[in-house]
């Protein structure tokens, strides 16, 4: 048998994208020969990957995942919806949200060394078997880890996703732990973007500002109502981007700020909102418009 150097194994992952386990065991089984180790990889399926990792992964699930007072919201692309819904593109999301668990990364190119989770790959190889399997480009694009008292809430499928972090001297009851579901309910459902006020940045604030003065000037309002209006604005701007200030989707008499005291109130805790992440799957992607010529073409290929 032919010694296979770490170097060997290097050059040949760096050939074809595929993991490094896969790589060496490839060279073992062809003695040494780079040439047909490609062959062997190939054969297998899996140098099809590095093709494969150009394209554009739009799809896929927000995953959120709690376990005790740990808990993760992660996303994971690809390519198609048909193989966001698979069992083995979930099962593999399924596996990376305990690897985050299980680890410390601090993002997904850390992640990447980490061995995956009831598996003896690395994330990095696991993925590239995976796509060699599946046929899809996938990555994992983002991920934020908590710990505390944890509420994870998945909508649509996992189109979209919120994890919520709250304080509480009662975490147990019954009552503050439907509290924080809705919460999280609303954080997803009116696209919260902050807890209150006082977090909104400063430049954000200005930025509003700047539009909202420019909008009443163009609508040729007196300057002595100018600013006023400016100000009606500004707070309808709070209550549309502060969790606070947004009516409570149940009972729009109320904003989730009053529905937290009346709560903790009823309940005779503390409860405190101190933490979310909410993802929208694909946000920020640029799908390729492709027309259905151009589509039946490139499956062709």
């Amino acid at each position: 048998m032919a010694n296979v150097t770490a170097q060997d194994v290097k050059e040949l992952r760096d050939m074809t994208g595929c993991g490094m386990m896969d790589c060496k065991r490839a060279l073992v089984q062809a003695d040494g020969n780079r040439d047909e180790a490609v062959k062997i990889l190939r054969e297998m399926g899996l140098a099809k990957s590095a093709k494969k990792a150009g394209r554009i992964a739009a799809e896929g699930v927000v995953k959120t995942k709690v376990k005790g007072n740990i808990g993760v919201i992660v996303e994971i692309n690809c390519e198609t919806d048909f193989c966001g819904k698979s069992d083995k593109f979930l099962e593999l999301v399924e596996i990376i949200a305990d690897t985050i668990l299980d680890n410390n990364a601090a993002d997904p190119e850390a992640l990447a060394s980490c061995k995956a989770s009831g598996t003896e790959q690395t994330v990095a190889e696991l993925l590239t078997e995976k796509i060699a399997t599946i046929g899809e480009n996938i990555k994992i694009r983002r991920f934020v880890k908590m710990d505390g008292v944890l509420t994870g809430y998945m909508h649509d499928g996992g189109r979209l996703g919120t994890l919520l972090r709250i304080t509480t001297d009662k975490p147990d009851d019954a009552e503050v732990q439907t509290c924080a579901k809705n919460v999280a309910l609303q954080i997803t459902a009116m696209n919260a973007q902050y807890i209150c006020k006082d977090c909104v940045p400063a430049e954000v604030i200005a930025n509003e500002k700047e539009v909202q003065t420019k909008l009443v000037e163009q609508e040729g309002k007196p300057a002595n109502v100018a600013e006023k209006i400016v100000e009606g604005r500004l707070r309808k701007f709070y209550e549309e981007v502060c969790l606070m200030d947004q009516k409570y989707f149940k009972d729009d008499s109320m904003s989730i700020a009053k529905y937290i005291e009346s709560v903790a109130k009823a309940q005779g805790c503390t409860l405190k909102v101190e933490e979310f992440v909410r993802y929208e799957r694909g946000e920020g992607i640029e799908k390729k418009e492709e027309n259905f010529a151009d589509e039946v073409a490139s499956m062709i290929k």
